[in-house]
Formats: structure tokens, C-alpha cells, sequence
């Protein structure tokens, strides 16, 4: 499964990374300047999560977007105390 939200569709985006020297025009510098780029890769925080879907509890792929947004229904809360032993 790749790393990509179903439901909001977000995924790995491309892009550069800045390499920057100098100083700012508003500290005395003469500006700041750009030595270097680099590829950089912008990955989407996605979360693996269990979620009630069509009334069965299964474990999905969801950006934290779409958790907060509010398109994943968690299931609720288990109800279980464990059996109180019989002393003998």
C-alpha cells in the first residue's frame, strides 16, 4: 500500500530545499543569497488507524488531516472488566 490518504488523496510531493548565506538587507547585509538546491521529498503524515466502515471495525491508511476533519468514525471504547476470580 502506498503512502497515500484515501480519503483525502494527500501523497509524496516533490520539491527543493534552499541553501541560503548572507546577510539580511535589514540587519546591514547586502541580502541573502541562494548557494544550493536540493530535491527534497515532502511526505504525508499518515497514520495507520482502526475505523468503523461500514459497520465493521478495519485498520486503515488515513492522513491526520482527515482524522481531524473528522472523515474517519473511530470505533468506540471496549467495555471489559476481566472476570473477578472465585478463591477457593
Amino acid at each position: 500500500m502506498s503512502r497515500k490518504c484515501p480519503f483525502t488523496q494527500k501523497q509524496t510531493r516533490a520539491g527543493r530545499k534552499h541553501s541560503r548565506r548572507g546577510r539580511a538587507k535589514y540587519l546591514g547585509g547586502v541580502g541573502v543569497k541562494t548557494t544550493s538546491t536540493t530535491r527534497r521529498k515532502f511526505k504525508a503524515n499518515i497514520q495507520r488507524v482502526r475505523a468503523v466502515i461500514d459497520g465493521r471495525v478495519v485498520r486503515v491508511k488515513a492522513s491526520t488531516k482527515a482524522l481531524r476533519d473528522g472523515y474517519i468514525v473511530k470505533p468506540t471504547k471496549r467495555n471489559y472488566t476481566p472476570p473477578e476470580e472465585s478463591e477457593q
